[in-house]
């Protein structure tokens, strides 16, 4: 099938994407609007460098201006077989380094705190859930971080016992950011997820990604999976590398939507993201990640991975954290939601598109290759 499924319902808007295009070293980045597909290496030949790109607007208006190498109907996605001879389209980023907030929701900042309490065991989550609603009366999702409210919060949950290092980064002065994965680690849309072996307790998170640029300014967004193995980050929040960064553990796409006249940082704002997870024997599960519930500003959350402490001269991405923490059963009473392999996840929203993505294991799907290094050499490759 070609991409046309995968893109958003919107017509009109900036679009880029990433293309592997037989004969082409590197990968090539695009523009895409409508039903027309225009390479874009002109201006950069990477997407970090077309978002460092002055006057970007008209230079993508001249490109659109020139006839289209290519209609959706000639791109296809990871999964098809499609043919040597047949584009495909890859994760939207390239040099950005892949940055993430975590307990940026109430909802997620619960789940977290019940995964620490029960020390990654799913069996006794329930327990846990049902002693924290006694414990915990104020509403959570209600308490702005950082706030004199939150400290006294803070002093009432410690003299309960009830602390965390989940509740300090929820709802303490400053947010959780870490790095989910390297330079060039991302899949894309119709690619496959990997959950390790070592894991028997995973789900997807659905989230909106923002797209920054060197100098801190967000120039657009795309959607992400920050798929969290949560048996191990209940363990101890310091196997976090362990529980996010695994092969082929971040899915990123389809495509970055850019900023213009038909869509701005509060569209952005309030997009609700759906989650679908179909699997085995009919099994399907639904939820909605809505973006206007969170709990700090993406400027916020920005500032606390770019600035004078630090800075990322290629651009970086940011998840922002996800509302969605399925808890249903599937399975066995009382274990809650995990991953079955063959499980298909969709994230989609009308304004960004679709990232479908099937799970398997990460041990047994196909390595990370292309590196820093490969990149170079086919940029260099491509100008001979």
């Amino acid at each position: 099938m070609s991409i046309r499924a995968i893109l958003p319902a919107e017509a009109t808007g900036t679009f880029l994407g990433r293309l592997s295009v037989p004969g082409r070293p590197a990968p090539v980045p695009v523009l895409i609007t409508g039903d027309e597909v225009r390479d874009v290496s002109a201006v950069d030949p990477t997407l970090s460098g077309i978002l460092e790109t002055p006057d970007l607007p008209r230079r993508l208006a001249e490109s659109a201006a020139r006839p289209a190498e290519w209609s959706v109907e000639d791109i296809r996605l990871p999964e098809d077989d499609a043919g040597e001879d047949t584009p495909v389209l890859l994760a939207p980023i390239d040099l950005q380094v892949i940055k993430a907030c975590g307990v940026t929701f109430a909802g997620s900042m619960v789940e977290r705190l019940i995964e620490e309490r029960c020390d990654g065991d799913p069996g006794r989550a329930q327990a846990v859930r049902d002693e924290l609603a006694s414990a915990v009366t104020a509403d959570l999702a209600a308490i702005v971080p950082g706030s004199e409210q939150a400290a006294r919060l803070k002093e009432a949950l410690l003299a309960k016992g009830w602390w965390s290092q989940y509740l300090e980064v929820g709802i303490g002065p400053d947010p959780e950011v870490f790095t989910k994965g390297p330079v060039l680690s991302a899949v894309g849309t119709g690619d496959a997820v990997g959950i390790p072996a070592f894991s028997e307790w995973s789900n997807p998170e659905p989230e909106l990604v923002l797209v920054v640029d060197s100098h801190g300014e967000i120039r657009g967004v795309t959607m992400g999976n920050d798929v969290n193995l949560r048996d191990v980050e209940g363990r101890s929040a310091l196997l976090l590398g362990m529980a996010k960064d695994n092969n082929r553990s971040t899915a990123i796409g389809p495509l970055i939507r850019l900023f213009d006249d038909t869509f701005d940082l509060d569209a952005a704002r309030a997009l609700d993201l759906t989650l679908t997870v179909t699997g085995d024997s009919g099994y399907e599960l639904r939820g909605v990640n809505s973006v206007r519930a969170l709990s700090r500003p993406f400027e916020d959350l920005v500032a606390a991975a770019h600035g004078r402490h630090h800075q990322y001269p290629d651009g970086f991405v940011l998840f922002t954290g996800t509302l969605f923490a399925p808890t249903e059963d599937r399975g066995t009473a009382g274990l809650g939601f995990t991953h079955h392999l063959g499980d298909r996840v969709t994230i989609a929203s009308d304004r960004l598109g679709v990232l479908a993505n099937t799970v398997g294991g990460a041990e047994d799907l196909p390595t990370w290759d292309y590196g820093i290094r490969a990149l170079f050499r086919d940029l260099a490759a491509g100008q001979r």
